[in-house]
């Protein structure tokens, strides 16, 4: 029991980490209808700065300057690549998506070779113990600060200016633009927003008990993307949802590996996905996703 306990824990604050890389796909799908494969390369940038600069200013302020160059970075792809593009068809932007992820990633991974970065966080390896139950601290961070910035957006979407907007979008563009919307500025911020949060995401995926940043760290946001699918791409609750799915799913299986060795090694991380297609095959929009009705 105190085995179980320990898995459901760790896989609901990995989870929480999910859903904010799964909030970021679902943010940018609201505004601007565009599912972004680059969102492996703004979770890897934001954690390489962090590792880059922490022993020159410190770990907060090194942060500070992850999230805002994968802010930035998030906002240049939005205004240089998706905005210039001709292409008509969202499904084509996708596919741009995956050739500007392909580039940054291969010179990200390029500038990081073989090493493992640490992040200078100041947590290290304690463990917090809660009765027969231990948990690293890392990971009891990581649910708090992601449980604060998942309510803090869910609230700003709600009751602020820019969450109408951002709602009025993804409601219908068109009719929000005649109402004033400015179009641009609202996917600009969504992708700066999804940048952020990609970034934060990064520093709790490369902290103990991982040994760190590495080149597959950009491979956890492929991981967060059944999150995403199985919440509903244009859920913001579907994505928290999702994301707890995913990481309970792949904790459990990975701490019961031994018992269920008759699927072969690595279940943990195919689990999410079998998950994602069972849940796709009952309901194609999601769990949270709406359904697309067609008047006959």
């Amino acid at each position: 029991m105190t085995t179980f306990a320990e898995l459901l824990l760790n896989g609901v604050s990995i989870g929480a980490v999910y859903a904010l890389i799964a909030l970021g796909f679902v943010i940018i799908f609201k505004a601007s209808e565009v599912v972004n494969f680059a969102h492996a390369s703004l979770l890897l940038a934001g954690g390489f700065i962090v590792a880059e600069l922490h022993p020159r200013i410190g770990f907060w302020a090194a942060l500070a300057a992850g999230i805002a160059a994968a802010a930035l970075l998030g906002a240049l792809i939005e205004f240089c690549v998706i905005r210039r593009s001709k292409a008509a068809s969202h499904s084509v932007l996708a596919i741009v998506t995956i050739g500007v992820d392909i580039v940054l990633v291969t010179e990200l991974t390029r500038r990081i070779g073989t090493d493992v970065l640490a992040m200078g966080d100041p947590w290290g390896s304690r463990v917090v113990h809660l009765g027969p139950v231990s948990i690293a601290q890392t990971r009891v961070v990581a649910l708090v600060v992601a449980a604060a910035l998942i309510t803090t957006f869910l609230l700003a979407f709600k009751y602020t200016g820019w969450g109408v907007a951002m709602r009025a979008a993804a409601e219908d563009g068109e009719t929000a633009a005649l109402m004033g919307v400015r179009l641009s500025r609202v996917s600009l911020s969504a992708w700066a927003v999804a940048g952020a949060l990609a970034a934060v995401a990064a520093l709790f995926l490369a902290v103990f008990p991982t040994p760190g940043l590495d080149r597959t760290t950009a491979s956890a946001a492929m991981k967060a993307f059944p999150a995403a699918i199985l919440g509903g791409l244009d859920s913001t609750t579907g994505a928290l949802v999702g994301g707890l799915i995913v990481g309970v799913t792949e904790s459990l299986a990975t701490g019961y590996q031994s018992e269920l060795s008759f699927l072969g090694r690595g279940i943990g991380d195919v689990a999410p996905f079998l998950v994602m297609i069972v849940i796709l095959l009952v309901r194609p929009a999601g769990l949270l996703g709406t359904r697309e009705l067609t008047r006959v």
